[in-house]
């Protein structure tokens, strides 16, 4: 079947601004960065991804869709039961060198604070938007940038599959919630109104989690005082 013009626009939203081609992804593709570089944006990741299901959780409590709130329920508890995403992440940073301590202590760039502060408010705007903003425009992206980031993280890099379980689960799991995502905004954006509320939420989601990952490029690669 194919895809409903809305939801061809939610995807030219996300395509034009997918961080997948952002300067700091290309850098570490190509090999290019330290161990030390990618502990940093481990330890930046940290304080985004460590306050992901809080905020999913603000729309879940908003949220009067029952299939919607089950959905969000999954993907709060995926994160935080049994092995939880973000020691995961904190596994990798260890394996370059950055301790917990470290990680849970980062300061936040500019930049990655921009993007966590937007996380916040989207997620108490009315839920069509929350939704659009927070699962199509930043997770739908995720499978892309580590489809992109994994590989390289093995055959350049020399990690092994233990220290970069955090890239691979979220391939899968991502893709998964990516897909819930646009069937979710798809349903309840019912008008001309709410789809171009949704279109415009997933432009700033992208542009946000670009300049996010352009800070990095800017802080860690081009040593810039941020």
């Amino acid at each position: 079947m194919a895809d409903s013009p809305f939801r061809t626009k939610l995807q030219a939203a996300v395509n034009a601004r997918h961080s997948r081609l952002n300067p700091f992804t290309d850098k570490w593709v190509r090999g290019e960065l330290t161990r030390a570089q990618l502990g940093s944006w481990a330890a930046q990741h940290y304080q985004y991804v460590s306050q992901f299901p809080r905020w999913c959780a603000t729309v879940y409590g908003r949220c009067t869709d029952p299939d919607a709130r089950d959905f969000l329920l999954e993907n709060i508890i995926e994160e935080e039961s049994g092995t939880k995403h973000v020691n995961l992440l904190i596994r990798f940073a260890e394996a370059c060198g950055v301790a917990r301590a470290e990680v849970e202590s980062r300061q936040q760039l500019p930049t990655t604070r921009g993007l966590t502060a937007w996380c916040f408010e989207m997620s108490h705007q009315p839920f069509h938007v929350a939704a659009a903003g927070l699962l199509v425009g930043l997770e739908s992206q995720v499978p892309g940038i580590y489809q992109r980031n994994l590989p390289p993280l093995k055959t350049h890099y020399g990690f092994t599959d233990r220290e970069v379980e955090f890239f691979a689960i979220h391939i899968e799991a991502d893709e998964v919630h990516g897909e819930r995502g646009y069937q979710i905004v798809e349903r309840h954006c019912t008008t001309g109104a709410l789809q171009a509320d949704a279109v415009d939420a997933v432009r700033q989601a992208t542009e946000m989690r670009w300049q996010y990952m352009t800070g990095l490029y800017r802080a860690y690669v081009a040593k810039e005082e941020l």
